[in-house]
């Protein structure tokens, strides 16, 4: 299924709210040098902040309400997730709570490879 302008709209209203709830602060904070990914937890609001937004993502695109192919393009998921994954996978242990995140997970690890690799 090819990206529609209702995609496009969707996605651009998906990006004000990630920007109202501080996703670029977010980026910044799980990309700095010192953030170690091996010990990232939910409890830091920066990790959580960027598991949540994905997790909305990757649930409308599971119910087909966006275009997987477009959130891919915008979106280099399989390394965001190898930043924070580890904080989700935690949360499910200490929660027992499987589904936790699992639409980011799911979305991220059907991440497409780039074209030579």
């Amino acid at each position: 299924m090819a990206a529609t302008k209702e995609d496009a709209t969707l996605l651009v209203q998906i990006l004000q709210w990630g920007s109202t709830i501080g996703l670029g602060e977010a980026f910044a904070h799980i990309y700095s040098d010192d953030f170690e990914s091996d010990s990232a937890d939910i409890r830091n609001p920066q990790v959580r902040t960027v598991l949540s937004f994905f997790e909305v993502v990757g649930t409308l695109v599971k119910q087909g309400l966006l275009d997987r192919g477009l959130v891919h393009d915008l979106w280099a998921l399989d390394m965001t997730w190898r930043r924070v994954g580890v904080a989700a996978l935690k949360a499910r242990e200490q929660t027992g709570e499987p589904r936790m995140f699992e639409n980011y997970e799911l979305l991220a690890k059907g991440a497409p490879t780039p074209a030579g690799v």
